[in-house]
């Protein structure tokens, strides 16, 4: 098959869900290194919200979208790991998966398994992977250790519920509806927080008898971050890894000298995935996860591409659980 062209979402202007808009696009041949790939699920993720904003600018116009799965239609000279006809699935550092086909560069482009669906490999790319380099690659974290992970019924949050169950870690998770948080421990959290009736560092306290978390996984950003300082154990890991609630303002670091010798980082997931060998073994340790069935990908919400301003601004407005999928 030979795709010519492709609807894609593309912006003109930083702005809110409106000034998403489809237009055709042609799509070529792949160069050395690149594949054409035909799309059966987009995902969607709160980067493609803080690029849309211009909080992440991009230089306009622009196609949005970092996550998707579909089929190899053509491999560039130079690609070994993919084949015309292979289910593949991918997160990507190159914006533009918001459309039904594209050609991109192969390298962080995974081979799908026969026993994962297009819908969960577009669901499962960005937020699996980024679960992954959480728990495995950004510091030591073992059976009986305590993590505190905020926004825990979202799309990232029930995949590292599910992880953290599968390692033994001892998962406490917020989430602003008595709702989200059963969702969250019907997946895996030990404990949970509604943060919008309970003060959660009070409340991470007494869960920990008073000592605190080893690591606080905070996606959430400016609302969050200083209570979830006070969350920590000395010594502790303060991972912020997102800006939902927008940027975190900037930090003194004696703070972190006072609060207990912490440590703060700041990973991106691309950083991660950028090395090629790298980026295929956490996909097949991720893929390895839901195939045995200690993880399963839950899609809550479904919006056809066409679509895509109204799955905005339902991701916008935290009225989203688990994950959500844009069809082709």
């Amino acid at each position: 098959m030979h795709t010519t062209t492709a609807p894609t979402v593309v912006i003109d202007a930083f702005g809110g869900p409106e000034v998403l808009r489809l237009e055709d696009r042609p799509v070529g041949e792949p160069g050395p290194g690149e594949i054409r790939i035909r799309h059966e699920a987009c995902g969607l993720n709160f980067i493609d919200v803080y690029q849309r904003t211009g909080l992440y600018p991009m230089q306009l116009p622009a196609a949005l979208g970092r996550e998707a799965a579909g089929v190899v239609e053509a491999v560039g000279e130079g690609v070994t790991h993919l084949r015309a006809g292979d289910r593949a699935a991918y997160a990507s550092g190159q914006s533009g998966a918001y459309c039904a086909a594209r050609v991109m560069d192969a390298a962080q482009v995974c081979p799908l398994p026969e026993g994962v669906s297009f819908d969960e490999g577009a669901a499962m790319m960005l937020k699996g992977l980024t679960v992954h380099y959480l728990f495995r690659r950004t510091v030591p974290i073992t059976r009986g250790d305590t993590v505190l992970f905020h926004a825990a019924a979202g799309g990232v949050g029930l995949i590292a519920c599910q992880w953290a169950r599968d390692e033994g870690i001892t998962l406490i998770g917020t989430a602003g509806s008595d709702e989200k948080c059963a969702l969250a421990l019907e997946h895996g959290a030990s404990h949970m927080i509604n943060y919008r009736t309970e003060d959660f560092p009070v409340r991470v306290k007494e869960l920990t008898g008073g000592k605190g978390v080893d690591v606080v996984m905070d996606s959430v950003g400016a609302d969050t971050f200083d209570g979830s300082l006070d969350c920590l154990k000395p010594l502790g890991m303060m991972i912020s890894f997102g800006n939902a609630s927008g940027k975190v303002p900037p930090v003194d670091l004696g703070t972190l000298a006072a609060k207990g010798s912490l440590k703060l980082t700041r990973p991106t997931l691309f950083t991660h995935i950028a090395e090629h060998q790298t980026c295929q073994t956490m996909a097949q340790e991720l893929f390895a996860k839901v195939l045995s069935g200690a993880v399963r990908i839950r899609i809550d919400q479904r919006f056809a591409l066409a679509d895509v301003a109204e799955a905005h601004r339902a991701l916008e407005a935290r009225k989203t659980t688990g994950a959500t999928v844009l069809t082709v």
